[in-house]
């Protein structure tokens, strides 16, 4: 198989040149597209995203894939002096590549 496409990690309208990555908001799943997105509020639609395709099953049947994005437990806590209740979701982002270096380089992805 081939190396997952931006459109199938980031969405149909996805595209880069050599200076810009562009992922069109109406393609991040679950977000309600604003002129104030917040920068946690658009990484978290972009893993949501992402986590769609680059799943376990697909990493296990494409050698050429490497990152699977796995959901986690749900939990919760309080934060804050008015002890507030929080929900917390985990996502699990696993980045593989041949053992060559022990450095994490996003160019080997």
């Amino acid at each position: 198989m081939a190396e997952p496409t931006l459109q199938q990690v980031f969405g149909a309208s996805a595209s880069q040149s050599g200076t810009t990555l562009t992922i069109t908001k109406a393609d991040l799943t679950g977000l309600t597209a604003s002129s104030v997105n917040t920068a946690e509020g658009l990484l978290a639609a972009i893993l949501i995203k992402a986590q769609a395709y680059l799943t376990q099953a697909n990493f296990d049947a494409n050698i050429d894939q490497s990152i699977v994005i796995a959901g986690g437990y749900s939990s919760f806590t309080t934060r804050g002096t008015n002890n507030t209740a929080y929900r917390n979701d985990q996502l699990t982002v696993t980045l593989a590549k041949p053992d060559t270096s022990s450095t994490l380089d996003p160019d080997d992805y």
